[in-house]
Protein backbone atom coordinates (compact mmCIF):
# COMPACT_ATOMS: atom_id res chain seq x y z
CA UNK A 1 0.00 0.00 0.00
CA UNK A 2 2.76 2.21 0.81
CA UNK A 3 4.51 1.55 -3.04
CA UNK A 4 1.35 3.21 -4.83
CA UNK A 5 0.92 5.87 -2.48
CA UNK A 6 5.05 6.67 -3.13
CA UNK A 7 4.55 6.63 -6.95
CA UNK A 8 0.76 8.58 -6.70
CA UNK A 9 3.10 11.34 -4.88
CA UNK A 10 5.79 11.44 -7.67
CA UNK A 11 3.16 11.17 -9.91
CA UNK A 12 1.43 14.18 -8.61
CA UNK A 13 4.75 15.66 -7.60
CA UNK A 14 5.72 15.70 -11.14
CA UNK A 15 2.93 17.04 -12.53
CA UNK A 16 3.48 19.92 -10.14
CA UNK A 17 7.09 20.83 -12.03
CA UNK A 18 5.34 20.00 -15.53
CA UNK A 19 2.11 22.34 -15.00
CA UNK A 20 4.87 25.42 -13.16
CA UNK A 21 7.27 25.29 -16.16
CA UNK A 22 4.77 25.26 -18.69
CA UNK A 23 3.29 28.55 -16.90
CA UNK A 24 6.66 29.76 -16.63
CA UNK A 25 6.54 29.79 -20.31
CA UNK A 26 3.21 31.40 -21.01
CA UNK A 27 4.56 34.26 -18.59
CA UNK A 28 7.88 34.85 -20.30
CA UNK A 29 5.82 35.08 -23.56
CA UNK A 30 3.99 37.81 -21.96
CA UNK A 31 4.71 41.65 -22.09
CA UNK A 32 5.73 40.97 -18.27
CA UNK A 33 8.32 38.56 -18.76
CA UNK A 34 9.16 40.02 -21.65
CA UNK A 35 9.60 43.23 -19.52
CA UNK A 36 11.50 41.40 -16.69
CA UNK A 37 14.02 40.10 -19.16
CA UNK A 38 14.72 43.32 -21.06
CA UNK A 39 15.20 45.93 -18.03
CA UNK A 40 17.00 45.50 -14.92
CA UNK A 41 14.94 44.63 -11.73
CA UNK A 42 14.60 48.31 -10.23
CA UNK A 43 11.97 50.51 -10.04
CA UNK A 44 11.91 53.09 -12.58
CA UNK A 45 10.90 55.98 -10.04
CA UNK A 46 11.89 55.41 -6.80
CA UNK A 47 15.00 53.08 -7.68
CA UNK A 48 14.00 49.88 -5.55
CA UNK A 49 15.65 46.83 -6.49
CA UNK A 50 13.81 43.27 -6.60
CA UNK A 51 14.95 39.93 -6.62
CA UNK A 52 13.20 36.69 -7.25
CA UNK A 53 11.16 36.95 -3.53
CA UNK A 54 9.74 40.05 -4.10
CA UNK A 55 9.32 40.03 -7.92
CA UNK A 56 6.02 40.14 -7.72
CA UNK A 57 5.73 43.35 -6.63
CA UNK A 58 6.98 44.92 -9.64
CA UNK A 59 5.04 45.74 -12.48
CA UNK A 60 4.89 46.73 -15.82
CA UNK A 61 3.44 50.69 -17.09
CA UNK A 62 2.09 51.00 -19.99
CA UNK A 63 4.13 54.71 -20.62
CA UNK A 64 1.02 55.67 -23.19
CA UNK A 65 -1.47 53.67 -20.91
CA UNK A 66 -2.69 51.93 -23.63
CA UNK A 67 -2.47 47.81 -22.70
CA UNK A 68 -2.92 46.65 -25.89
CA UNK A 69 0.82 48.56 -27.45
CA UNK A 70 2.86 46.06 -26.88
CA UNK A 71 6.09 46.19 -29.15
CA UNK A 72 8.90 43.36 -29.04
CA UNK A 73 11.59 46.15 -27.93
CA UNK A 74 9.51 47.23 -25.17
CA UNK A 75 9.55 50.95 -25.35
CA UNK A 76 6.23 51.23 -24.54
CA UNK A 77 7.04 49.63 -21.24
CA UNK A 78 8.46 50.90 -17.59
CA UNK A 79 8.93 48.68 -14.90
CA UNK A 80 7.58 50.39 -12.03
CA UNK A 81 6.87 49.03 -7.94
CA UNK A 82 3.44 48.73 -7.06
CA UNK A 83 3.26 51.79 -5.20
CA UNK A 84 5.01 54.12 -7.75
CA UNK A 85 2.21 52.37 -10.54
CA UNK A 86 -0.69 52.84 -8.12
CA UNK A 87 1.02 56.69 -7.78
CA UNK A 88 1.59 56.91 -11.99
CA UNK A 89 -2.07 55.79 -12.40
CA UNK A 90 -3.48 58.26 -10.08
CA UNK A 91 -1.99 61.11 -11.30
CA UNK A 92 -2.37 59.94 -14.93
CA UNK A 93 -6.28 59.99 -13.72
CA UNK A 94 -6.39 63.27 -12.04
CA UNK A 95 -4.82 65.13 -15.53
CA UNK A 96 -7.50 63.40 -17.37
CA UNK A 97 -10.31 64.16 -15.35
CA UNK A 98 -9.37 66.91 -13.54
CA UNK A 99 -9.83 69.45 -16.07
CA UNK A 100 -13.20 68.35 -15.94
CA UNK A 101 -13.98 68.72 -12.27
CA UNK A 102 -11.71 72.47 -12.32
CA UNK A 103 -14.35 73.63 -14.99
CA UNK A 104 -17.69 72.23 -12.79
CA UNK A 105 -16.33 74.23 -9.92
CA UNK A 106 -16.87 77.68 -11.61
CA UNK A 107 -20.52 76.72 -11.98
CA UNK A 108 -20.43 74.92 -7.85
CA UNK A 109 -20.60 77.74 -5.19
CA UNK A 110 -17.74 76.95 -2.72
CA UNK A 111 -18.09 76.53 0.86
CA UNK A 112 -17.64 79.41 2.96
CA UNK A 113 -16.74 78.08 6.14
CA UNK A 114 -13.11 78.53 7.09
CA UNK A 115 -11.85 76.20 9.92
CA UNK A 116 -8.76 78.32 10.61
CA UNK A 117 -10.31 81.83 10.82
CA UNK A 118 -9.71 82.95 14.12
CA UNK A 119 -6.27 80.69 14.66
CA UNK A 120 -4.47 83.49 14.99
CA UNK A 121 -6.63 84.74 18.26
CA UNK A 122 -6.32 81.48 19.64
CA UNK A 123 -2.39 80.88 18.84
CA UNK A 124 -2.08 84.50 20.59
CA UNK A 125 -4.23 83.34 23.91
CA UNK A 126 -1.16 80.73 24.14
CA UNK A 127 1.50 82.67 24.96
Amino acid sequence: MTLKKTSLDKDKLNQIVTDARRNQEIREQSYRGQALKLYPWICGRCTREFTHTNLTELTVHHKNHNHDDNPADGSNWELLCLYCHDNEHSRYEETRFGNLQSSNRASVSMGSHNPFADLKNLMGSKK
